[in-house]
């Protein structure tokens, strides 16, 4: 029963109004007075935000911060992809035939997760991560290759919560959430990096606005506020991860997550 009501309460809090509403009040300039206590509350490291607390206008400002230089310092090596956030691993795992499996208990379709992009081919058979980020997380996403811009799209959706109630009992949270997708042409292949928005999160922005051209490993990619997930798309026979990392490890962005490898064939669009 409690259950139930939890699914209920959160499918009448997923609406978009209710994020714009949050949105708006941690964008306002009395919002600033909580910011002290929501560090303290969440163990936020202010010591490594670019600015002193005091200098933040709003909550929003404070969610979306930058770090001082050099806190994130890059694994080396090129062929070394990187964690784009800061993030706790809940999923991780070879696709099979399109299919993410088991996170959380629940599968996901690249073809719904990706929007029915053609571009989808390319991962059928590739590697994946789900990258959580919580509230005491560093909220900026970097790339994690050096790479062209092939195509961005966004997906207007739902935003359900992404954290452990929701990828549990929400049906298909990362798949129904409003998502920034920027796909990227590395030397090696190509990655998808899928920014799913969530519970009070009122938008996804690109860093510069708009996606730039091409991106060297580790520059500003992305941001949103709140909690939020990114989901890592590595394309077919392309990536080998890192052995010691599982379900339930916690990277820093800049942290290598594997190696690519291989330059493989770039499938025709709509090839299977």
């Amino acid at each position: 029963m409690k259950k139930r009501w939890m699914r209920l309460l959160t499918e009448l809090s997923s609406r978009k109004w209710v994020s714009r509403t949050a949105g708006r009040a941690a964008s306002s300039g009395w919002s600033r007075r909580w910011i002290p206590s929501f560090a303290k509350t969440y163990n936020i490291q202010v010591d490594e935000a670019e600015k002193p607390m005091s200098e933040y206008r709003t909550l929003n400002e404070f969610f979306t911060r930058r770090l001082k230089p050099g806190m994130r310092p890059l694994a080396a090596g090129d062929d070394i992809l990187l964690s784009p956030v800061d993030s706790l691993i809940t999923g991780m795992g070879p696709i099979q035939q399109g299919t993410i499996l088991n996170v959380k208990g629940q599968d996901y379709m690249l073809d719904e997760l990706l929007h029915r992009s053609p571009y989808q081919q390319k991962y059928m058979h590739g590697y994946y991560f789900v990258l959580y980020l919580s509230p005491t997380d560093y909220h900026r996403i970097h790339s994690p290759v050096t790479g062209k811009l092939v195509e961005s799209e966004h997906v207007p959706g739902r935003v359900y919560p992404v954290n452990d109630f929701g990828l549990r009992h929400m049906p298909r949270v990362l798949s129904r959430n409003e998502r920034l997708i920027t796909y990227l042409r590395h030397a090696h292949g190509e990655v998808a990096v899928v920014k799913v928005g969530a519970l009070n999160v009122s938008s996804i922005h690109y860093a510069d606005g708009a996606p730039l051209p091409a991106y060297e490993r580790g520059q500003e990619l992305a941001y949103f506020a709140f909690g939020s997930t990114v989901v890592l798309l590595m394309e077919n026979g392309t990536f080998e991860p890192r052995s010691d990392l599982t379900v339930g490890s916690i990277v820093k962005m800049g942290e290598g997550l594997g190696r690519l490898q291989g330059v493989p064939a770039s499938p025709r669009t709509g090839e299977a």
